[in-house]
């Protein structure tokens, strides 16, 4: 059977999609040298947002440039040769049964969407993380998918040893390899998995209505490649269905509409030219062939005014945070200014995936509606290992900075501080040096005060009350996790802002 060059291409670029999310993960070393942060890097739409929303180009998405460029002179290629998620459509589609497409799609949704964004981002609140399709696809596998994986291989491998008893070294090889390459370095299941899955479903079962329904009418990264390709030198010809056949409009996913080629909407499968009867179909240069002329896209003025609008309004709405919410909100190591770090977040989760001792969740409403997806710290459920700094090394756009080990231990999270209604030694005079004993800072950030006491039998006692040093505190949050008592910990981690307060007073 024959295959086109886009399609080996998809498969290509999935292999590699899967190898580097694998590889996305503490295997033993301290440094990863492929992330799946690289797609993110080449994802136009990632790029632009940044761009709007910083008024800056950082050099690590300088490939998203480049990818916008090529998309001006090429066309739609990302969607058809590279997208990810477009080949998971692809291999899809053809397993669901048709229903009559859906109408209210058929409109110019996607450019509002993407305007609605577009603009958002230029006000200052950057939300393309959350419909942008990488980001979707990959959230959908780290909260979701691979736990899920991870977790029904360990139950299944420890059912089989139970079964086979003392053959399991036959096989003991065999999972010392899915351990140590192919699954997830810990256990754990996230908030928003369900969402996050529900969502990459909802865009699967789109297909039921129409091929690539997703990309061809709601995909905000869809609509910005098809408006560059407007621009494009390499068409397809002939422009518009043959007047005796008539066959491309079953057989192209996205770009005919009535019997016209969309050519915004055209993401080069080829598919076209390997199933014509009669050898028609063709892509070439500009200037080169019959039928010059093509349908090129065109936007009403209340699209782009009605994104304009809509963007200055949904990033109002977004922006508001309540004040309280600050105070136990704790950011990856190495992020020093909140709003900065919304500008830059791409909701990825990567950092999250990473994260060595399970400190880092994505947030739902715990900082507003902005925050949604975005990375930070529940100290009750892990802590930040002091000699980690893989969350800044897979970070895709530098939310999260690359920082040396040794400059990321003195990077300050938020201030440790002691609960002395629920910390034993003061509340109930029985001694405990959990907090200090753990406490990695070389000079020891809680130390432990000596004092002599009458317990309450009136016995004379020696206790050793805990107290946080302010200065060498950096907030990672392993005397709240180590804290034995049950619930509510006796010393809490509050954010860095909380902490500046605390040292100005």
């Amino acid at each position: 059977m024959k295959i086109t060059s886009a399609r080996i291409s998809q498969y290509l670029f999935l292999a590699v999609f899967f190898y580097l999310f694998i590889n996305t993960e503490y295997r033993g070393k301290d440094e990863i040298s492929f992330a799946i942060n690289s797609f993110f890097r080449v994802d136009p739409l990632v790029v632009l947002s940044f761009i709007l929303s910083k008024k800056t180009l950082i050099a690590l998405l300088i490939p998203g440039i480049l990818m916008l460029i090529f998309s001006i002179f090429l066309g739609r290629f990302f969607c058809g040769w590279i997208c990810p998620l477009g080949t998971i459509i692809d291999l899809t589609t053809d397993k669901l049964k048709k229903s009559i497409p859906i109408k209210f799609l058929k409109t110019n949704l996607k450019y509002y969407l993407l305007f609605t964004l577009l603009f958002a981002a230029l006000f200052n609140v950057n939300l393309v993380g959350i419909l942008d399709p990488i980001a979707i696809l990959i959230r959908a596998l780290i909260f979701f998918l691979y736990p899920l994986f991870g977790y029904s291989i360990r139950v299944s491998w420890a059912g089989l040893y139970s079964i086979i008893g003392e053959n399991r070294d036959y096989i003991g090889s065999l999972y010392s390899f899915l351990r140590d390459y192919i699954l997830p370095f810990r256990e754990t299941f996230y908030p928003l998995a369900f969402i996050s899955f529900m969502l990459l479903i909802a865009i699967l079962f789109l297909e039921r209505y129409e091929k690539r329904n997703w990309c061809k009418n709601l995909c905000p990264l869809g609509a910005l490649l098809g408006l560059l390709s407007r621009f494009s030198l390499f068409k397809r010809l002939p422009a518009k269905l043959c007047s005796d056949c008539k066959a491309c409009k079953e057989i192209c996913p996205t770009a005919f509409d009535e019997e016209i080629l969309q050519t915004k909407d055209c993401i080069l499968c080829m598919e076209c030219t390997l199933k014509c009867k009669f050898n028609r179909v063709k892509f070439s240069l500009t200037g080169t062939g019959k039928n010059k002329k093509t349908k090129a896209p065109f936007l009403e003025r209340r699209v782009f005014i009605g994104g304009l609008v809509s963007g200055f309004f949904v990033s109002r709405a977004f922006s508001f945070t309540s004040p309280s919410q600050y105070e136990r909100l704790l950011r990856p190591p190495g992020v020093t200014d909140e709003k900065e770090f919304l500008k830059k977040c791409v909701r990825c989760g990567e950092c999250i995936k990473v994260c060595l001792k399970s400190a880092l969740y994505p947030a739902f409403f715990q900082t507003g509606l902005y925050g949604m997806f975005m990375p930070h710290m529940i100290t009750r459920l892990g802590y930040c290992e002091y000699n980690c700094n893989l969350c800044g090394q897979v970070c895709p756009t530098g939310a999260i900075p690359n920082l040396p080990l040794e400059q990321k231990k003195k990077s300050i999270i938020g201030l440790a501080a002691v609960d002395k209604n629920h910390c034993l030694p003061y509340a109930k005079k029985i001694n405990c040096i959990v907090c200090e004993e753990h406490c990695p800072i070389p000079e020891k950030a809680i130390k432990l005060e000596s004092v002599v006491e009458r317990d309450y039998r009136g016995k004379k006692i020696i206790l050793k009350k805990p107290y946080v040093v302010e200065e060498l505190c950096n907030g990672c949050g392993i005397c709240e996790y180590m804290c034995p008592l049950e619930g509510k910990a006796a010393i809490e981690v509050f954010s860095k802002r909380k902490r500046d307060q605390a040292l100005r007073s």
